[in-house]
């Protein structure tokens, strides 16, 4: 099995180029790279295995600045992934606000603060 066949649809990385795809199927991979902060190679990487899983196709199309480029869209499973792969990062985020927010109430209540100012740094005694 090809290495990019071995894509965990469920990281965030994942999940932004199945959203910025879906968003704007005329980008291209280095606007994608851009767009995410990531390497060009890693959305190389990222596009060819969501193609290889079926979750995108890509058509040639001709366009005035390039002479040859692709349009990308995400298929009826790329659609079901992107909805399953952003209930996961929800519930990962949330589970880890959750745990933050029980950290910072512990931390307040060592530090015998009933409520923190925005500026935090601001407030705390030298």
């Amino acid at each position: 099995m090809p290495n990019h066949l071995k894509l965990d649809l469920e990281t965030e990385e994942t999940l932004k180029v199945l959203r910025e795809i879906d968003s704007n199927p005329e980008m291209t991979q280095r606007e994608i790279s851009s767009r995410l902060g990531l390497s060009l190679g890693k959305i190389n990487f990222l596009v060819k295995a969501v193609i290889d899983k079926g979750l995108i196709k890509s058509e040639n199309f001709k366009n005035s600045k390039n002479r040859s480029a692709y349009l990308y869209f995400l298929t009826p499973r790329g659609l079901e992934a992107k909805t399953k792969a952003t209930y996961y990062f929800l519930r990962r985020k949330i589970d880890e606000y959750e745990r933050l927010e029980a950290e910072i109430r512990q931390l307040k209540r060592e530090a015998g603060v009933v409520d923190l100012p925005v500026k935090v740094q601001d407030n705390i005694p030298s």
